[in-house]
């Protein structure tokens, strides 16, 4: 029973490659959008923030398929971000933003549960 456990934790663990691969990915598109200006923020001290540090992060966790984190740290970064961004928060987005968030993790839960549950299959 103990080696049949080692075997389902090492087949959900990455190889270090894979992450750091999808870093530099994700680092490069990152680079293209602010150099490009993209998003319409302005210079590129405008989009390399702590909050899209944070988003980030989040996006990276979801690549690895861990995805309450994920959500989680995509969800505080944009939150301050729109709240850093724009001054204040609409009241449409205040009302309907952390509700939205808690039913996006309820349905990460579900998600992760189909993917492990056809991993082992």
């Amino acid at each position: 029973m103990k080696h049949n456990d080692n075997f389902l934790k090492r087949g959900r663990e990455h190889h270090p490659q894979v992450s750091i691969g999808l870093f530099f990915i994700l680092l490069g598109v990152a680079l293209l959008v602010a150099t490009n200006d993209w998003l319409n923020l302005g210079g590129v001290r405008e989009y390399f923030t702590w909050q899209t540090a944070l988003i980030f992060i989040g996006f990276l966790l979801l690549l690895n398929l861990n995805f309450l984190g994920g959500l989680i740290m995509i969800s505080i970064g944009g939150w301050f971000f729109i709240d850093d961004r724009y001054g204040h928060i609409p009241e449409l987005m205040k009302t309907i933003y952390w509700p939205s968030v808690i039913m996006l993790a309820g349905l990460m839960f579900i998600i992760s549960y189909f993917i492990k549950r056809w991993k082992r299959e």
